[in-house]
């Protein structure tokens, strides 16, 4: 049977038949504020008591930690996230050193206050961001590898900002290599595009610390222009948009009550499992998401 990867969370993994099916995609949808990076957080806190080490992050966000993600893991799961030098030169003999800390967040565009899509860009702007794409790509694939061969079998992907188009997105452009040429992809490929040209002089230690690829699950978290819940779920997806190519859907959204305004959480899709149809209702407070009826 295909291992499930849990969020710890009663309610919501026995809405998701377990929890979340590895080596599958997951997206997190709802606006900004619906509470996503914090269940992000959690389901990545989460490895390590099922793969013995947590999940990483991947903040593709050009405008800085936005989303607070040092602070929730610091004040919700005593997790004090590290961060992997994107910039720095790249060291491959080093990568069999399982006693150098690599960091767990992974911030790869560095300078902030850009702006991300085609259409809003001039071509001299346009040029800038391919290079720093360029610039990221092997390096990035060093973080993924060095962490997988450690154990880490958990990934959450944020920051990316709303486009109309996704192809007109350099950041999801980042993710749509980094989802097909390393997550998905067997771990000896994983070691030839990070090690290239010195592929055969790590070629032993590669075969030394092999890893199932299918084993490995990423958390998308998508921001959405809908608020309400209720639009989420009438929304329609789109071929070829990160929807239609996610196993698994879950959105969360607000939801009108009798004098105010709640939260709930919908699964709309989970190919190949047990899947509820509740509309799970939650609520965020200083510890972070509760689920369950308001008190």
């Amino acid at each position: 049977m295909t291992p499930r990867q849990g969020f710890g969370i009663e309610a919501l993994d026995r809405l998701l038949g377990g929890g979340l099916l590895a080596g599958t995609l997951t997206v997190l949808a709802g606006a900004t504020g619906a509470g996503k990076t914090q269940l992000g957080l959690r389901w990545a806190n989460e490895g390590r008591v099922s793969d013995g080490r947590r999940g990483v992050i991947c903040d593709l966000t050009s405008r800085g930690d936005a989303q607070n993600h040092a602070g929730y893991a610091r004040d919700q799961f005593d997790w004090t996230i590290e961060p992997y030098p994107a910039d720095a030169p790249l060291d491959l003999r080093g990568a069999w050193d399982f006693d150098r800390p690599i960091g767990d967040y992974l911030h790869p565009f560095s300078r902030t206050g850009r702006r991300v899509t085609r259409r809003d860009l001039d071509p001299d702007e346009w040029h800038v961001w391919k290079s720093d794409l360029s610039r990221v790509l092997r390096k990035s694939v060093g973080f993924f590898y060095e962490h997988f061969v450690r154990g880490t079998r958990r990934v959450v992907v944020d920051g990316i900002e709303p486009t109309e188009r996704f192809s007109d997105s350099i950041q999801f452009e980042f993710f749509e290599y980094l989802y097909h040429q390393v997550l998905r992809k067997e771990d000896e490929w994983a070691a030839r595009e990070l090690f290239r040209e010195q592929y055969l002089a790590n070629s032993a230690q590669v075969q030394a610390h092999r890893y199932d690829h299918q084993r490995i699950g990423c958390l998308y978290l998508y921001t959405t222009p809908h608020v309400l819940l209720d639009d989420l779920m009438s929304d329609r997806i789109n071929e070829g948009d990160i929807f239609s190519n996610a196993n698994t859907i879950i959105l969360m959204g607000r939801t009108k009550e009798p004098g105010r305004l709640g939260r709930a959480l919908y699964v709309a899709k989970h190919r190949g499992s047990a899947c509820g149809d509740e509309i799970v209702p939650y609520r965020i407070s200083d510890h972070g998401l509760e689920f369950g009826p308001t008190p």
